[in-house]
């Protein structure tokens, strides 16, 4: 079974807190992901972006301070609730508001990959992953992550979340 969680940054003005709505848009986005990740406006994670975060939740063990935002490049943002009319198969969709992708951003900006993946790789990478194979895809999502909410925070947008299976 394939499962995404797809980002996609959005100009503030151009956001409808409507499930409905935004459940469209994403689904259209998504199926012009590889264009949108060319232009830099999306990304996706495959069905390890839990794991992602828990890579990223080894800052704490690093130091960093208590309100350091580490929970907000994968997990980070409000959930928008379905409305009445919502189709149940849609989504689950999350927002995060410019001001938290700017903290994403410089977050992912400073934190040490090499750090992180000291701390917490061995954790993660269990039940039989090739560890140098595995650290190289979490070393790309982090690139990924890191210039695609640089931009978004760059241009002052908003990021949209879904989970596709």
């Amino acid at each position: 079974m394939s499962i995404h969680l797809h980002l996609r940054a959005v100009a503030e003005a151009e956001i409808r807190d409507d499930h409905t709505w935004l459940a469209a848009f994403m689904w259209r986005a998504w199926e012009n992901h590889p264009d949108e990740y060319a232009a830099g406006i999306a990304d996706s994670i495959d069905k390890i972006w839990s794991s992602v975060d828990d890579l990223y939740a080894a800052a704490e063990l690093l130091g960093a301070d208590a309100d350091e935002p580490w929970t907000l490049p994968v997990f980070g943002g409000r959930p928008v609730a379905h409305g009445a009319d919502a189709d149940p198969s849609d989504p689950p969709l999350m927002i995060l508001e410019p001001p938290g992708v700017a903290q994403a951003a410089d977050f992912l900006a400073r934190v040490s990959f090499d750090g992180l993946w000291n701390a917490a790789g061995a954790g993660i990478v269990g039940g039989g992953w090739d560890e140098a194979q595995a650290r190289q895809e979490f070393l790309d999502h982090h690139r990924d992550l890191r210039a695609f909410y640089g931009r978004a925070a760059a241009a002052g947008h908003g990021v949209v979340k879904a989970v596709w299976a």
